[in-house]
């Protein structure tokens, strides 16, 4: 690889970099092992033909992924606790606040007490999924189970990880997360595009069969070219997560599930391919 390939190498990897300490952070409770874990996906890029790479951002994921699990399976073998269990510590040097006020609003120490609780494959499993919607299908390739056993572990975290909170939070939470839905829904339907970026996380993904789409300028344009479809779109928890279904004689035609940050939708996950609507457990509100 010559010195031009290498920077612009490195120019889609710092592109990445915000979204992979997060995980990293949110799976190791450790800002320090999440930058290792970040370099660690650097070094592996820069040994991998990146020809073969169609999603660069969802093999980043999987890589850190799977060194965060290395690591908590060797933490946990030398029965070792996460240096922020109990107090943070200061962010590594070149941090980005903005990103740490995000980290330390999401994980906070009661969290990563009740995360240490966990298995690795649990742990892992609750983090991309319910914090970054990662499909279970891609947890799952992660911590080599099948998406049925990945789901199942992500299951129990959840409820070990609901059962520590305090008493009414859960339902604080879950109440806000709909006005946030009802809200989307209602800027879909009148094409409110400064309505939906108001909504959206600056840094929110949405991902489709087609692609995906991040930003927020970006992803509210998306969404205001669906308004015809909002017509028929009602409020649903899918597979579990709040979101939407839209509706054609009875029938799920497509479905929209949303990963919250700070009462803002940081992912959306678009499912329209029949078979895989078929798999979804749709419940309307």
């Amino acid at each position: 690889m010559d010195a031009n390939e290498t920077e612009f190498l490195a120019l889609r990897f710092e592109s990445h970099r915000s979204h992979l300490r997060a995980v990293a952070h949110r799976m190791l409770g450790s800002l320090a092992e999440a930058d290792d874990a970040v370099q660690e996906a650097w070094f592996r890029l820069g040994r991998t033909d990146t020809r073969q790479v169609e999603n660069l951002g969802g093999w980043l994921t999987t890589v850190v992924g799977r060194v965060c699990l290395d690591i908590l399976r060797s933490r946990r073998s030398r029965a070792e606790e996460p240096l922020e269990a109990h107090a943070r510590v200061p962010a590594a040097a070149g941090a980005d606040p903005e990103q740490d006020t995000l980290l330390a609003d999401s994980v906070g120490v009661a969290l990563l007490v009740v995360l240490e609780t966990l298995s690795p494959p649990e742990r892992l499993a609750f983090v991309l999924h319910d914090l970054f919607g990662v499909s279970y299908e891609e947890v799952g390739t992660i911590v080599g189970r099948s998406p049925v056993a990945a789901r199942q572990l992500a299951s129990r975290a959840r409820r070990r990880v609901r059962g520590a909170e305090a008493p009414g939070a859960e339902r604080d939470r879950q109440a806000r997360q709909w006005q946030v839905v009802d809200a989307f829904l209602a800027a879909t339907r009148d094409g409110d595009f400064a309505a939906l970026v108001e909504l959206l996380d600056p840094d929110v993904i949405a991902r489709a069969d087609t692609g995906v789409t991040s930003g927020a300028a970006a992803v509210a344009k998306g969404a205001t070219a669906y308004g015809r479809h909002a017509r028929v779109t009602r409020p649903a928890l899918v597979d579990g997560l709040p979101g939407i279904a839209a509706f054609v004689d009875d029938r799920v035609e497509r479905a929209l599930t949303f990963t919250f940050v700070r009462d803002r939708i940081a992912v959306i996950d678009i499912v329209t391919a029949p078979d895989l609507v078929a798999r979804l457990d749709v419940r309307l509100r």
